[in-house]
């Protein structure tokens, strides 16, 4: 990635943020942040507090995708939620400041874990950094989003039926290589959802890696990356969240072939079961199909992260490898479609 200086017009982001309230102290940087295949983030120096700013990526973009705005409003409003987020300070759509539109929040120090083994932990912390993430996702799913003012942030119901509608359009417009279990998935997913109305906040990528925690315990400070937030299944979300388990460490970003019990994680029933105590939801029901589903879905992301690497846009480095990991993610998928349709009996 070359010098954001020189890429961008660091004397209007001045003017956007004395506009805001936010006063600099010495010349503006815009130092690149590790992780995030989607939009650029970076951590926004010489103002007058610790600032990020996200913007979407240059180049041309699939319809709905890298919604900035989107983000900006689902963060903003949550702040007055028991959910924790950064504060967001405003939103930009002025294209001529950064090529795209952007908005700047808070900074949150802090730690980030991605390899949800943990390694390094005893098994008392590993224990309480699942119990602290349970607790988000199930606070998230009982938010109140009318009172938020967020009622038109999405529409109710049949979400998994549009949203696999949504990633089959995506990854056919992304599509570089045939990937059989994608075609399967896809002809088999629409004809075996579930008819499920529940309807909440959905994060769509909630995980260990977009996770913020406090420098000295086991609390979430911050949930970040909302890009695929909108209104939808509690549990399509929530089995999104479960679905690393189901993934080899050696694939990507997984701990499924692990001694769980041994690392001190808790047994994806017992996670199941805290959740259905938090929430009241069930989320045991019809499990084999939203993994599916959910898989599905991430390879359709991935595949697009390997268009974007093929075209010069993406937005990380290591887009080219992870956009490799679509295949394998897609089997696990369809190997759980094939568990669905042997016990359900259809």
């Amino acid at each position: 990635m070359s010098d954001p200086a020189e890429r961008y017009d660091l004397a209007a982001l001045s003017r956007a943020l004395a506009a805001n309230g936010i006063a600099t102290n010495g010349p503006l940087a815009l130092v690149p942040l590790t992780g995030g295949q989607s939009n650029p983030t970076f951590r926004l120096e010489g103002a007058d507090r610790p600032l990020v700013l996200r913007k979407k990526p240059d180049g041309h973009l699939l319809a709905s995708a890298h919604a900035v705005d989107r983000e900006f409003r689902i963060m903003r409003a949550l702040h007055a939620s028991d959910v924790p987020v950064p504060r967001m300070y405003f939103y930009s759509e002025d294209v001529t400041i950064l090529g795209t539109p952007f908005y700047v929040m808070e900074f949150l120090a802090g730690r980030t874990f991605e390899d949800q083994a943990l390694p390094g932990m005893t098994p008392a912390e590993r224990h309480a950094i699942y119990s602290e993430m349970l607790r988000v996702i199930s606070a998230l799913h009982r938010v109140d989003y009318l009172a938020l003012g967020l009622s038109d942030f999405g529409r109710p119901g049949n979400y998994v039926v549009r949203q696999i509608a949504r990633w089959t359009r995506a990854y056919r417009e992304s599509e570089t290589v045939v990937i059989p279990a994608m075609d399967r998935l896809i002809d088999w997913l629409p004809a075996h959802a579930p008819d499920d109305t529940t309807t909440s906040i959905v994060h769509g990528d909630f995980r260990l890696d977009n996770l913020i925690f406090a420098p000295d315990e086991p609390r979430v400070i911050g949930v970040i990356d909302w890009e695929l937030a909108t209104l939808g299944s509690p549990i399509a979300d929530f089995s999104y969240h479960c679905m690393s388990r189901h993934i080899p460490a050696d694939v990507w970003r997984g701990i499924g072939g692990l001694d769980i019990a041994a690392l001190g994680i808790p047994s994806e029933a017992d996670y199941i079961a805290g959740y259905a105590a938090a929430t009241g939801l069930r989320a045991d029901a019809n499990w084999d199909f939203y993994l599916a589903y959910n898989l599905f879905r991430m390879a359709a992301i991935l595949q697009g992260i390997a268009k974007r690497a093929e075209d010069g846009t993406a937005a990380a480095e290591n887009a080219v490898e992870t956009g490799r990991k679509a295949r394998p993610l897609a089997d696990i998928g369809w190997d759980f479609a094939q568990k669905h349709t042997a016990r359900s009996g259809n």
